[in-house]
């Protein structure tokens, strides 16, 4: 089976030699991508050193490098990882192995479950990020991920030419998971060991302003794939709204027979319109979404 080992980089040239020998290491057969992205340090011509197949893509942003890798790399096992040296080549082996095992399209490599992103995160703000986006996306999809942002994962053939990246940074992780959870796609978690960024090596993701857009991706994302649930909530919210506001009219006229807060009426009125529409839209678009899926479920099945 062609290995694909896929590493997106933007200013990584203290560390992505070493990323690229370790791997090497671990996987001499694979074929090393790297994708620089707009580097102004050296990136690239120290990948290219290190043996690695270097393109550019100028497009800033993470998931506009990967992307671009999906599209243009054929390989029967794709491994995407990060260029910080963060994630661990040791740990590669364990992943196939589940893969394999599994018969997998995504295997995570979870660095939560034995406790190293806690022990070696410097930035804690980021592990409370984490926390929050995992709570959201378990609920809401009914699962128990355990660490849905790792970048480390073991991707499928099937998975990464059937999966349309729609973002362009940081929220990449989110959305693929999102995806794959949605497409009833099987997905693994396996324990791996991070360790921190090494000195002279800094982290490109901006804990508020990145966290800021992976919320707005849930957000987007929720709405594509559970339409349904998503504006039946705005339609019970109309509702509670609606008979607050309609509650003073309705005693008014059992009391008089008579309206007087015509106003409050109108507006009660309108607002249950709302909820009424709010709730048909939902109907109509989950109706799209459940055909979307079978059509994507005939595709795999051909693929």
């Amino acid at each position: 089976m062609k290995t694909a080992v896929l590493i997106p980089c933007f200013n990584e040239a203290s560390t992505i030699g070493n990323v690229i020998k370790a791997f090497r290491a671990q996987l001499p057969d694979a074929e090393i991508y790297v994708y620089d992205n707009n580097s102004t340090d050296g990136t690239g011509e120290i990948a290219l050193q290190a043996g690695a197949i270097v393109r550019n893509e100028y497009r800033q942003g993470k998931a506009n490098a990967v992307r671009s890798m999906f599209r243009d790399v054929n390989a029967d096992v794709y491994i995407l990882t990060d260029g910080d040296d963060t994630y661990p080549a040791g740990e590669i082996n364990k992943m196939l192995q589940a893969f394999e095992k599994f018969r997998a399209d995504i295997v995570i490599g979870d660095r939560i479950s034995n406790g190293s992103y806690s022990a070696e995160n410097r930035r804690k703000w980021h592990s409370f990020g984490n926390h929050l986006i995992r709570y959201l996306i378990n609920k809401l999809f009914d699962v128990h991920l355990v660490d849905i942002m790792s970048g480390y994962r073991v991707l499928s053939k099937r998975f990464v030419k059937n999966y349309p990246v729609m973002c362009k940074g940081f929220e990449l992780e989110t959305e693929m998971t999102i995806f794959a959870l949605h497409n009833h796609l099987y997905l693994v978690e396996i324990p791996v060991n991070f360790k921190e960024r090494p000195k002279g090596s800094y982290s490109k993701l901006n804990t508020f302003s990145d966290g800021r857009k992976v919320l707005a991706a849930i957000f987007n994302l929720f709405r594509h794939y559970r339409p349904l649930l998503f504006f039946g909530s705005v339609s019970i919210l109309f509702v509670i709204i609606s008979v607050l506001i309609g509650i003073p009219v309705i005693m008014e006229f059992i009391k008089y027979h008579y309206v007087y807060k015509i106003p409050s009426a109108i507006l009660a009125s309108s607002v249950m319109l709302l909820a009424v529409l709010s709730y048909v839209i939902g109907l109509i678009l989950d109706t799209i979404t459940s055909y979307d899926k079978k059509n994507f479920q005939i595709r795999l099945n051909t693929y």
